[in-house]
């Protein structure tokens, strides 16, 4: 593990309810890979660097997986309700998503289709920012598996950057906006 994923670590460990989510997923033992990630990973991080709580301005946690055997709707559905029992008391919405059927509603909530993807790997280097390209999962062993394809320097060096495999610049832009008004420190690189 190097310098920056050991701090990913540490400060991921410091915000209780994701080290309590990682916990529980943990002690699941789910049958498929999955990850925590996006955007309360890469908040947490940024109110760290801010000096914020690192509750800040975290609306969702993503809880993503992938089961290409069972792209039912159902399922998804089932597994947000089992973690939603096991948590209790969480003061964020649990944004579980089977990878593997992305494709099946993309273009209904985006305005174009995607191919499926072919991992959960696959699906986390399509995310609309380099830093937000981020899964953390705590491992059997109780170490952490970090999986961030564009590495960590954007992530702690507070750099907004699009990633154009998939996003459009509108939304890219809108995102933008958003999250500089959040934090302020951000470096927004341009489309």
């Amino acid at each position: 593990m190097n310098k920056n994923e050991k701090q990913v670590v540490e400060i991921i460990s410091t915000n209780y309810q994701l080290k309590r989510l990682c916990e529980i997923l943990k002690e699941s033992n789910l049958p498929f890979n999955y990850y925590i990630g996006a955007g309360c990973i890469t908040n947490t991080i940024w109110n760290h660097l801010s000096g914020y709580p690192l509750t800040y301005g975290i609306s969702d946690v993503d809880v993503v997986y992938f089961d290409n055997k069972d792209l039912s709707l159902r399922s998804e559905q089932k597994f947000t309700g089992y973690l939603a029992d096991k948590i209790g008391d969480f003061p964020f919405q649990l944004d579980v998503k089977n990878q593997a059927r992305v494709h099946l509603w993309y273009e209904k909530k985006f305005g174009f289709s995607i191919q499926p993807y072919v991992s959960l790997e696959d699906a986390i280097h399509s995310w609309p920012t380099t830093a937000t390209s981020i899964g953390i999962r705590k491992e059997q062993n109780d170490l952490f598996n970090i999986y961030a394809p564009y590495n960590l320097d954007d992530l702690f060096s507070m750099i907004f950057r699009p990633n154009k495999r998939m996003i459009t610049r509108e939304i890219y832009h809108n995102k933008a906006i958003k999250w500089q008004k959040k934090w302020p420190k951000l470096t927004v690189i341009p489309w």
